[in-house]
């Protein structure tokens, strides 16, 4: 077999793999969208199914020889060719430590938590979803040992999401945001109110809510004949193939913005995997190079764009013509401060951006013991209390919106919870580089012309799949490594401003204009 017949079998094989991974992937967005109560016993089966036959196809024998053989002459191919060997083999490597049994194992419980998670969720009872929770941490464990790590285990599951991450440097950067953070906290604590806020607390029709949700998604260049919105107990967005790329939602009656900002956020990942290059569909480079670039477009979408000032002057006609009677006396100046209020609460998803990694930081250092054997799964509820009280200051209530909220754990993503953090320390990074770029971007979201922003992305993120590592992508673009600076100088710029008190560094940040 010539080197032509060999990539050309590697990516027929690829597309093998990568199709029985969309066909799981299509099962369980159905799982978590319109599958009926009764038949998550047999779906539990048939992910098992697929999972261990995708595994058993991507660690055969017969794939290590081909990328073998490409290796030994990957000096001669096309650098495309090259990086597609090259991040293959490394998913092969770590694939073939895991036995397929073990892959098995993992998926039907997957499946068996997650309506377990569903059910606990709705009754507000850890106990209902803490046998599962303990199968998961200790599959978790094992599945550590079996890949294997330096330092902490958790370093191998965090490996899944954030390639390259370590958990002893984690601490570290949490550990600095949490301080600076607090800081803001503190300061906007100590400023008088600034808006009266009352108008909020209204009923919002719930369908009047999704109609502005898809028109925010069709505005910002999500291809609606290449996905769809719909509602799930928590978003998500899932990817099957660039031309089929599905989000889901969920909104209150009682909350305006949540809904919208939520879609907002899936709109960036959507819009993540919709601009991968047509040329990389069905083969390992049609995927982001970590979770935290994959985040860093959400939130660069949700927070900087969706929490800005010209953002809402766009949209605040189209909220009245949605919400007759309800917003005319409402100023687009009072709904940024709305979106962008301060306030410590429960709700990692609706948190706002001053206080949301310090939820993060709760997350991981739960997780990080528990992996580590410091704790016990039927202590979490009381330690999570614990901590939400000195993180947050808030008093947890009941399980549903305390240590049950995120459907994480369900799934056994444990490692997860980091990258979005690090989304939000990419975003701001990456968002000043798109200042520079685009100098007159903040008038063009007040005219509703997003797909300048969308293309400049899709030029210097999206098309790069894993042809880039994240810190590589992200000096690229920015010319400096990954740091906190870009975004601690957009949070002390921004709310600085909201609020009226000295911003700590005086340095030009990427903060929408007032």
């Amino acid at each position: 077999m010539n080197v032509n017949s060999a990539l050309r079998a590697l990516r027929e094989y690829l597309g093998q793999v990568e199709d029985l991974h969309a066909a799981t992937s299509l099962l369980g967005w159905d799982q978590q969208t319109y599958m009926p109560p009764k038949g998550a016993e047999a779906r539990g089966l048939q992910l098992a199914t697929l999972s261990g036959l995708s595994h058993r196809i991507f660690t055969a024998r017969k794939l290590g020889a081909l990328l073998a053989r490409l290796h030994d002459v990957r000096e001669q191919l096309d650098p495309d060719d090259a990086k597609l060997i090259d991040e293959t083999l490394y998913d092969y490597e770590r694939a073939k430590r895991l036995p397929e049994s073990f892959v098995k194992e993992f998926a039907e419980e997957q499946s068996k938590a997650f309506h377990a998670w569903i059910k606990a969720r709705q009754q507000s009872d850890f106990g209902l979803f803490l046998p599962h929770l303990e199968k998961l941490v200790g599959l978790s464990r094992w599945r550590a040992d079996l890949l294997g790590f330096e330092g902490l285990r958790y370093n191998a599951l965090l490996e899944d999401y954030e390639r390259g991450a370590r958990a002893e440097d984690l601490r570290g950067v949490l550990a600095t945001l949490a301080a600076r953070q607090s800081e803001i906290v503190k300061c906007i604590a100590q400023t008088p109110v600034r808006a009266d806020l009352g108008w909020l607390n209204q009923q919002w029709d719930e369908a009047a809510q999704w109609a502005v949700s898809i028109q925010i998604l069709h505005d910002m260049g999500y291809d609606l004949e290449a996905g769809r919105q719909d509602r799930s107990a928590h978003p998500f967005t899932t990817s099957f193939h660039l031309n089929d790329v599905r989000i889901t939602t969920r909104t209150h009656s009682d909350q305006l913005f949540s809904g919208l900002l939520s879609s907002l956020h899936e709109g960036g990942h959507a819009l993540y995997e919709q601009g991968f290059l047509a040329k990389d569909a069905r083969t390992t480079l049609a995927h982001g190079p970590s979770l935290g670039i994959h985040e860093s477009q959400s939130r660069l979408w949700e927070n900087i764009v969706g929490r800005s000032l010209p953002f809402w002057r766009h949209y605040l006609p189209l909220l009245r013509e949605r919400f007759p009677g309800q917003l005319e006396t409402v100023a687009a100046e009072e709904v940024y401060e709305a979106v962008n209020q301060v306030k410590p609460s429960l709700i990692r998803v609706e948190a706002d951006e001053c206080t949301y990694n310090l939820h993060v930081i709760i997350r991981f250092e739960i997780e990080v013991e528990l992996l580590e054997g410091n704790l016990v799964a039927g202590d979490v509820p009381s330690v999570w209390n614990e901590k939400m009280k000195s993180y947050l200051g808030v008093d947890v209530p009941d399980d549903a919106r305390g240590c049950l909220q995120d459907v994480h754990w369900s799934h056994g993503a444990f490692g997860y919870f980091p990258t979005y953090t690090l989304g939000n320390l990419y975003a701001s990074q990456i968002f000043e580089a798109v200042l520079k770029d685009l100098p007159d971007l903040w008038q063009q979201v007040e005219n509703g012309s997003f797909l300048p922003l969308r293309d400049w992305l899709r030029e210097h993120v999206h098309r790069h799949g894993r042809r880039k590592t994240a810190a590589d992508l992200v000096r690229e673009i920015s010319g400096t490594p990954p740091g906190a600076g870009p975004y601690l100088r957009y949070l002390e710029a921004k709310y600085s401003s909201l609020y009226g008190f000295p911003a700590p560094i005086k340095r030009k940040a990427p903060a929408s204009p007032r």
